[in-house]
């Protein structure tokens, strides 16, 4: 049985070779996205500026932009000759001792090398009586700065310039910046195709009619679905499939050739009627099965590989709901992320804080155990968490209730309330 550390290690090294050699990103299909649908898509090329940010001097403040060559000494006269507003620059000739009025965002004529702060100026005793239409004097209150309060032409961006790499995952405000270099369109990576399929004869989808207490609702693959709306896939569901072989062999044979990843929720345990391993192994291999994590003990990481060019890399998730939930969390989402192509750095962080603990813990060493809990701040900003009594992984509306995983290190025992613990917040908290 190998560790959570140890399947994450395997994980993240199969897709690297899958990435590299089985379906390399440079062979990947792009696509063109709205501007406005790109968000957490990842970025196929380049993105070049066309144009140099400023691109040309502008104002950093309200005030006077002042002639090169002029007097900047306090109780200098300086005569303002025209105004260059946002949108609409002064476009006549000025030489030293002259001026415009100017505003923050505006151009800075070419023959002007210094902005003053009109608070630096006597504006405020004279704005009353200024005609516009005329040339007027105003005078420096303070000794004013060559180079001063002006944004100069290309020094954020240049022209030309690499402003997002190829792997960058577009975020709100990488939007921001496109807009700002007026791109309307962006090349990404084709998104992933990812099946999903749920087994067991006693589901029923949801929208249904429970029609036996044997029967329970598919509460699976709606979770699967939600953990995984924000990520650049396509989901592909192939509904509920009955405990059966020839029709799980079907199932698994049709997804392998649609989809790029599959994954599915029970019938991976050592049950007589969980025959998904069975089928896995006939129709690909097994890379690892169980690790040592509780709940979520029964997982698999596979790969389907019978008569295609690549492979589908499967995961294979306990039935139990709860067991979906941090299998994925701690998996399969950062998998998929990797798989889309983000660069390292571009992946979803799993956050990851101390807390002390509230109330005692009950544990046996053996396992990671992710425990269901709140979390809290107390008066002093500090953050504490109490864990449910009851831990049992049947409980759904408590993992509703909860706010975040508690998360014991395989090795350890029992923990009691004042001890320091880690804990995971749900991402859904803070994305």
């Amino acid at each position: 049985m190998i560790t959570v550390a140890g399947l994450t290690a395997k994980i993240t090294q199969r897709i690297e070779t899958y990435n590299n050699d089985d379906f390399p990103l440079s062979k990947r299909d792009v696509v063109s996205y709205d501007l406005l649908d790109s968000r957490n898509h990842i970025l196929a090329t380049d993105i070049v500026s066309p144009f140099a940010v400023p691109r040309q001097n502008l104002s950093a403040m309200d005030g006077y932009a002042l002639a090169q060559g002029s007097t900047l000494d306090a109780e200098s006269t300086i005569a303002i000759v025209g105004e260059s507003q946002a949108g609409s620059p002064y476009r006549g000739d000025i030489i030293a001792g002259q001026g415009v009025r100017i505003f923050t965002g505006a151009v800075v004529p070419d023959s002007c090398d210094t902005v003053v702060m009109q608070e630096n100026t006597n504006f405020a005793a004279i704005k009353d009586r200024i005609d516009k239409s005329k040339p007027y004097d105003m005078t420096l209150s303070k000794t004013a700065k060559a180079n001063d309060n002006i944004r100069k032409q290309g020094e954020e961006i240049e022209a030309k310039d690499v402003v997002l790499q190829k792997g960058k995952r577009l975020n709100p405000t990488d939007i921001s910046l496109l807009a700002n270099l007026g791109f309307d369109k962006v090349d990404v990576y084709q998104p992933l195709i990812v099946g999903v399929l749920a087994t067991g004869d006693e589901l029923v989808a949801i929208g249904n009619e429970l029609t036996s207490l044997a029967q329970i609702y598919n509460s699976n693959t709606p979770t699967l679905k939600t953990l995984l709306s924000s990520l650049p896939v396509t989901v592909r569901d192939y509904g509920i499939i009955a405990d059966d072989l020839d029709k799980t062999t079907a199932a698994v044979t049709q997804a392998m050739q649609e989809c790029d990843v599959l994954i599915s929720t029970a019938g991976v345990s050592v049950g007589d009627y969980d025959f998904l391993t069975t089928v896995i192994e006939q129709l690909g291999q097994i890379n690892h099965y169980k690790v040592a994590m509780k709940p979520g003990k029964p997982f698999v990481f596979g790969e389907l590989t019978q008569n295609l060019a690549k492979p589908v890399l499967y995961f294979g998730l306990p039935g139990n709901p709860l067991s979906t939930v941090v299998g994925s969390l701690q998996f399969v989402i950062p998998a998929l992320w990797q798989m889309a192509g983000a660069a390292p750095q571009e992946r979803p962080m799993q956050l990851s804080l101390t807390a002390t603990l509230k109330n005692d813990i009950k544990k046996s060493a053996g396992r990671m155990d992710f425990q269901r809990g709140i979390m809290s701040q107390n008066a002093a900003g500090e953050f504490e968490v109490e864990s449910f009594s009851k831990q049992q992984s049947h409980r759904i509306k408590q993992l509703s209730h909860a706010n975040c995983f508690i998360v014991l290190a395989q090795d350890s025992g029992n923990v009691a309330a004042g001890e320091q613990v880690l804990v995971q917040p749900f991402p859904w908290l803070y994305s």
